[in-house]
């Protein structure tokens, strides 16, 4: 601190106590003068306050000078100095290498830029030129590639043809399966037809009546032979049936997990199933050494004594009675028979719920008989009671009818109409519409008997577009894919053309209009039908409010 005096009156002082305050930080010089008569040196005094401190943001932050740039403005001489010597009196320069030039002609503007747009305009004729040559031999490119596709798939369809009419010649010759004996009976029924109306066209009287009795006799032994085939055939569908059937049994438990994996798991009563199935397997096989029949007959004795009944005591019997027939020598043929009882007896201790747990999920008669009282209902033609999921029932049905056994063999009589180009494009159809995973319902609702009354009498058995009539060829598709299916919202068209039609974002761009209120037609004649049926009615007012909603 520091004590001074001030002078506050004109004769009085008053002490000050001044306090001094060293400074943290070195003041900047900031220049001065000089007296130059005494020589005193005056500093330039900068503020005593301490500089206020910016606040930290955290960046760290650079300043600089501007920096000015000074013109100047100098001329410049080369050091090599030059000159120019001439002839005159006294002096001679060699004109040897001299050069003379002349001046050529003048061109004006107008003609420089004249010349420039020529040059231009034969650069672009040359470039187009170039540009045609390869926009043509592109061209030439997809067309011979589209050609060669469209080689590529007429042989693939006629391919597919030839495939298709020796399918069904072999199906006609060696007929397997329900639909296989659909198309034989339905081509009995054309081959009558034709016969019949031939006869009426041609005969009268007593040759007509002759010629009618021997297509009768033609007829009995046609279907005669088309029985013995269907023998033949149950009996070896049969024996498939009952290996699916067994190996729907062994098969483990399967399920889903969230990230889409299936996830297998064994129990003790798979593993009992798939154990049981391999020893049928075994006894079913033919032709196989002794040694190893035998083995197969010892494991499937320690088997069976495992449950003491009468039904395992005689397979254990007959077991014995076979490895006793095969030490003495007897010929296969002769044990065909036993063989027989032994697989059909061990089938039915397969079938039995207590020793095979696993094969009661899959029993058409379950083991509990309260379970047989529901969903049970009674056939009027053949007078027997069966489970609901042996009646075929269209959507416009309002009652139960007749069970599939006795339709069959009414069509098989009767009508002889062969519903499997019906069935596969319905099947076709269920298998499109799962693929949009938008919880369709109407498709599965829908009965082959439903399809067949649309193809025939809504859309003619015929393309919408093409008019093919090949319902091999034709399968039935969305008309507005955002939408889900239903008989009112389909449109009949072959393979390519729904491919085709999948793949279009405005119908109304698309279509003409003549042609989209044909379809529209259609659509309203196939509401008009379904509109009785009360499971479908619910979905006709859900689509139309759909549709006024849009």
């Amino acid at each position: 601190c520091l004590g001074t005096s001030i002078l506050t009156d004109s004769d009085s002082f008053q002490d000050v106590v001044v306090k001094i305050e060293r400074p943290t930080y070195h003041k900047p010089f900031l220049g001065g003068f000089k007296n130059r008569i005494t020589g005193v040196e005056f500093h330039n005094a900068g503020s005593q306050t301490i500089p206020k401190t910016r606040p930290d943001k955290g960046i760290q932050l650079f300043c600089r000078e501007t920096q000015t740039v000074f013109e100047k403005n100098k001329p410049q001489q080369t050091k090599n100095t030059t000159s120019t010597q001439m002839t005159k009196i006294g002096l001679y320069v060699s004109n040897m290498t001299d050069k003379l030039l002349s001046p050529g002609k003048y061109l004006t503007a107008e003609e420089y830029h004249k010349r420039r747009l020529e040059a231009v305009i034969v650069l672009q004729t040359y470039f187009r030129r170039w540009h045609a040559i390869n926009i043509v031999q592109n061209l030439r490119e997809e067309k011979r590639l589209r050609l060669a596709w469209e080689a590529q798939e007429e042989l693939r369809r006629k391919k597919e043809k030839e495939e298709k009419l020796r399918r069904e010649h072999e199906r006609r010759l060696n007929p397997k399966t329900k639909e296989d004996f659909e198309l034989l009976y339905h081509a009995l029924e054309l081959w009558k037809q034709e016969e019949t109306e031939r006869i009426n066209r041609t005969l009268t009287g007593a040759e007509r009546k002759a010629a009618f009795c021997g297509l009768l006799e033609q007829e009995a032994q046609l279907i005669a032979s088309i029985g013995r085939h269907k023998l033949n055939a149950d009996e070896e569908n049969q024996q498939k049936a009952t290996l699916r059937f067994l190996a729907k049994c062994a098969q483990p438990k399967r399920w889903k997990a969230y990230d889409g994996k299936i996830t297998e798991m064994d129990t003790q009563y798979t593993l009992r199933a798939r154990e049981l199935f391999e020893i049928y397997r075994s006894i079913s096989m033919n032709d196989i050494p002794k040694d190893e029949r035998i083995d197969v007959l010892l494991t499937l004795r320690r088997t069976v004594k495992e449950h003491e009944c009468k039904l395992t005591w005689e397979i254990v019997e007959l077991i014995d009675r076979e490895v006793d027939l095969m030490s003495r020598e007897v010929k296969e043929c002769n044990l065909e028979g036993l063989r027989k009882r032994i697989c059909t007896l061990f089938l039915q201790y397969i079938k039995t719920p207590k020793f095979n747990p696993e094969v009661a999920r899959l029993l058409k008669v379950p083991p509990d008989p309260l379970k047989l009282y529901k969903n049970v209902n009674f056939c009027h033609s053949c007078e027997n009671y069966l489970p609901s999921t042996e009646f075929p029932v269209p959507a416009n049905s309002r009652t139960i009818g007749r069970c599939r056994l006795c339709c069959k063999l009414d069509n098989e009589a009767r009508q002889r109409e062969a519903f499997l180009k019906h069935k596969l494009i319905l099947e076709n159809l269920r298998k499109s519409e799962a693929d949009y995973q938008d919880d369709a319902k109407i498709v599965f609702l829908v009965q082959h008997q439903d399809l067949q009354y649309m193809i025939e009498n809504i859309w003619g058995c015929q393309s919408a577009l093409s008019a093919c009539s090949d319902l091999y060829e034709l399968v039935m598709v969305r008309w507005d894919k955002q939408r889900e299916w239903s008989p009112w919202n389909t449109i009949l068209l072959t393979k390519d053309e729904a491919d085709a039609h999948l793949r279009l974002c405005n119908l109304q761009e698309a279509y003409e209009a003549a042609f989209i209120h044909r379809i529209k037609h259609k659509h309203i004649r196939a509401k008009n039908y379904f509109a009785q049926i009360p499971a479908m009615a619910s979905f006709l007012h859900r689509s139309d409010n759909q549709a006024n909603a849009n």
